[in-house]
Parts: C-alpha cells; structure tokens; sequence
C-alpha cells in the first residue's frame, strides 16, 4: 500500500540517465494491465532523444516538463484489430496507473500528460513520432529521477464514501 499512497506526479528532474532495465521493468508493469477482453490495445514507444523531447514539451499545453526529463514513455493504443473498442480508454489508464505506480516503485519520478481523447494533442504527438496510422497516443509519461521528494499527502475522504446495505 506504501508505493500506492506515496505516488506523486514529478515535473522537475534531475540530469541522470534512467537505464533500460528500469525503462523495461516499467513496461512489464503497464503491460501486466487488465484490459477487457483481454485485448491488451497498447503498445510503447521510448523517446531518449533529446530533440524530440523538446518537441514532445510542446504537444499539449501541458507538456513542458518533457524537455525536462531524459526519457519518456508514449503509451499508444492500437486503432484496429481491438477485441472491444469501448473499453480502450479504461484499458489504458489501467495500463498507464501501473507504470506510475511502477515508477515510484522503483524510486523515479514520472507524471501522466494526457494526449487522448483530444484531437489536437494526438496529431501533435503524431506529428512529432511520425506514427504510422494504426497506432493512436494516449499519453506522454516524463520519466527521470525527481528533484525534490514530495511529502505524503492523506487524500482519503470519507465524505466520498457511500455504503448501500
């Protein structure tokens, strides 16, 4: 429950290369997802450079903190050969929770950007990657070793609870 309660986004990141097996043990984790049907829609594209990460800082109004980072995940999701199309949103947001969750794990800071369902930002980032047309992005995820360790913050609220018995 630890690694759960202490997750935080990360913006600011410190100038340090984040190495494959860890880059790895975060697609293990977004991949072990569950997903409906067992459709598994997503696929992952590494960004390491560091030209198309500055590019990356402009694709949503969001995004500047990528030009920050040394690395970043694109969680994409494939938009034919899907077992249920309805369900690729939830799919998704369950796969990428598990690599945040995953990269606090593991001591790294990393934050979600959402690209979908906003047109705009998926032609960006389409544009940047020069994505074929079968996959869509879904998010960008800044990955790097944060600045600052954010204190816990107890966002449990009992008002928000409802028992029917």
């Amino acid at each position: 429950m630890e690694v759960i309660l202490s997750r935080r986004s990360y913006r600011k990141f410190l100038d340090k290369e984040v190495g494959d097996d860890k880059i790895e043990k975060l697609l293990r984790a977004g991949m072990q997802a569950p997903s409906a049907c067992d459709g598994r829609p997503w696929e992952f594209i590494v960004v390491r450079n560091s030209e198309i990460l500055d590019k990356l800082s402009s694709a949503t109004t969001y995004a500047m903190c990528v030009k920050n980072s040394r690395c970043a995940i694109i969680p994409c999701y494939r938009n034919s050969e899907l077992k249920n199309k309805d369900y690729v949103i939830c799919d998704m947001s369950a796969c990428v929770e598990n690599i945040l969750i995953e990269a606090n794990y593991l001591k790294l800071g990393a934050v979600w950007i959402g690209v979908a369902p906003v047109s705009e930002r998926i032609n960006n980032v389409i544009s940047i990657l020069n994505i074929k047309d079968r996959l869509v992005p879904f998010c960008i995820i800044p990955i790097g070793y944060p600045v600052n360790i954010k204190e816990y913050e107890d966002r449990f609220d009992r008002e928000r609870i409802h028992y029917i018995y």
